[in-house]
């Protein structure tokens, strides 16, 4: 049978949609994983001053601090993915992620000054990690860490694993846009998923469907978050070589292994654009990516590596 449960998590509305034998079976499964995304919630919220980031990011530089196994994987997965995209992901443009919240609220650009500063403050090469020891060190006097732009994808994931160790393998873990997907469901070629992009209709049968299984998928760009300033759209993808809200209209879908890395994955290759996302893609195990642009007259383009999963056909809701 099917079942589906929310709750309130890391700023945003958490989905699970699971197969079970029986509701008992599928609700405590169901808590227990909404418990483990609730758990790194509280070690990696910027936005919670007591969680395990907020503490690092207050302790010392130059002193190793001895972190939680989720807090050091979360670490050494955004250092990869710096390294993987030449630092268009970097978890350190904490001053520009800071400077655009409230850019937004003011609606006005930061200074220029404060903008130098959170750029000069962008420095992912100053995070050091010891494996051996299990700590992590800044090496930069006022180095910040925010892992907005791949903490859900994680907990997604990582609530996925509860599911399967508790036998439930037909499962969707929804963390905002990041999916964490497992086994097709009954009778089923994958999990019907919808992606839509820019000025299309609500309307369900104007949307993408794919026929997803056993990966991660997520989007990041330029489609509910926005502001605009001087008559700029910009959209809340921070570029972390220029500290401001990026300006193409572009929203990129990566469909990956798990969404961990599908999560880690979406806003660099949005930022870097299909010429060079796509290099980027290509060197990753198992990752694809769809790109989605608007022109100038507002003509959508749709670019996407070759393995890209085809459209389906809409289907009726699992369970029916």
């Amino acid at each position: 049978m099917l079942f589906a449960f929310s709750e309130p998590h890391m700023g945003s509305l958490c989905t699970i949609r699971l197969y079970a034998e029986d509701e008992a079976k599928a609700a405590d499964a169901a808590k227990a994983a909404f418990a483990r995304i609730e758990e790194i919630n509280q070690c990696a919220s910027d936005y919670l001053p007591e969680s395990e980031l907020s503490r690092f990011n207050r302790a010392p530089a130059k002193e190793p601090v001895a972190v939680s196994a989720y807090l050091f994987q979360l670490f050494a997965n955004s250092l990869e993915t710096a390294r993987l995209t030449n630092g268009a992901f970097d978890i350190t443009c904490t001053y520009a992620v800071q400077n655009w919240r409230r850019a937004k609220r003011q609606h006005k650009l930061p200074t220029a000054e404060s903008t130098a500063h959170a750029i000069a403050m962008t420095d992912w090469h100053a995070l050091v990690l010891d494996p051996a020891k299990h700590t992590a060190t800044k090496t930069k006097t006022g180095l910040l860490c925010d892992l907005g732009g791949i903490g859900k994808g994680y907990a997604a994931n990582e609530a996925l694993k509860v599911l399967r160790a508790r036998g439930i393998t037909r499962a969707v873990v929804a963390a905002s846009g990041d999916l964490a997907i497992g086994d097709a469901p009954p009778g089923k070629d994958g999990w019907d998923i919808e992606l839509r992009t820019f000025e299309q209709p609500e309307e369900k049968d104007k949307l993408d469907h794919f026929l997803l299984k056993s990966c991660g998928c997520s989007t990041s760009g330029d489609l509910h978050q926005f502001t605009e300033i001087d008559g700029v759209r910009y959209s809340h993808v921070i570029d972390p070589k220029t500290g401001l809200g990026m300006t193409k209209r572009v929203a990129c879908t990566v469909i990956a292994p798990d969404a961990a890395i599908s999560d880690a994955f979406d806003t660099p290759l949005c930022l870097l654009g299909p010429k060079e996302g796509g290099k980027v893609a290509a060197k990753l195990p198992g990752v694809q990516a769809r790109w989605v642009s608007l022109d100038d007259a507002g003509v959508p383009h749709t670019v996407t590596t070759p393995g890209f999963p085809r459209k389906a056909s809409p289907q009726a809701p699992a369970g029916e």
